[in-house]
């Protein structure tokens, strides 16, 4: 079995979600997008089966905080988009016969559990297990072995297309419905939804304090 290596890429922080403009000032949501980070690396730090964790980012306060969390940092390719970076990332970690797991940074609900469950579904032979978004659109994680056997490219319409990448190179996808997973914080909608469900997160204290609530 090949080694896993989780990949995080983390866009700069500092102009972090734009589209939660109307609900958060900048600096709020610059914290609540590390915030997020640091749910996610918790849950993967604390994840059997991974060989080590990789966040590919420029962004100065994203790198010490995966630093915090014994994780790897790479530049490559950190500011040319989210695909750009995964795929970058991917064909380093291929060149040495391994497998990628990608998360994304702003899922606060994933939990070591969930993750572990996709782990698992790839140790029973599927070489690519795919988690859409709440409303399968978005692609919000990916296991695929070797790291590059599929081209990914990641979009708010990715889930469907990655279905059918992953048929095109033999590969016949696995998908996981997982509810922590699945709920990304991109728009005002996800924030609701993210707030209506009772965390212990790192994102939730963050909203708690701030005063924000569920619309």
């Amino acid at each position: 079995m090949s080694a896993i290596w989780a990949v995080v890429p983390v866009k700069d922080t500092s102009t972090a979600k734009q589209r939660l403009a109307a609900i958060l000032p900048q600096p709020q949501r610059s914290a609540l997008a590390l915030a997020m980070l640091e749910d996610v690396l918790h849950a993967l730090a604390g994840t059997r089966g991974l060989a080590g964790i990789v966040v590919v980012t420029v962004d100065s306060a994203a790198r010490e905080l995966a630093q915090r969390y014994g994780a790897e940092i790479s530049a490559d390719r950190a500011t040319e988009g989210h695909t750009a970076a995964v795929m970058g990332m991917a064909r380093t970690l291929a060149a040495r016969g391994d497998a990628m797991l990608t998360v994304p940074g702003d899922v606060p609900l994933v939990t070591t559990a969930e993750i572990e469950h996709v782990i698992a579904a790839h140790c029973c032979g599927h070489r690519f297990v795919i988690v859409p978004a709440r409303d399968e659109r978005g692609s919000n994680t990916i296991l695929v072995a070797p790291a590059d056997a599929v081209p990914l490219r990641f979009g708010d319409d990715s889930f469907f297309p990655h279905l059918a990448a992953a048929r095109a190179f033999g590969v016949e996808p696995a998908v996981l419905t997982l509810p922590g997973i699945g709920l990304d914080i991109d728009t005002p909608e996800d924030l609701t939804v993210f707030l209506a469900r009772p965390s212990r997160t790192r994102a939730r204290a963050l909203l708690d304090g701030a005063g924000v609530r569920a619309a």
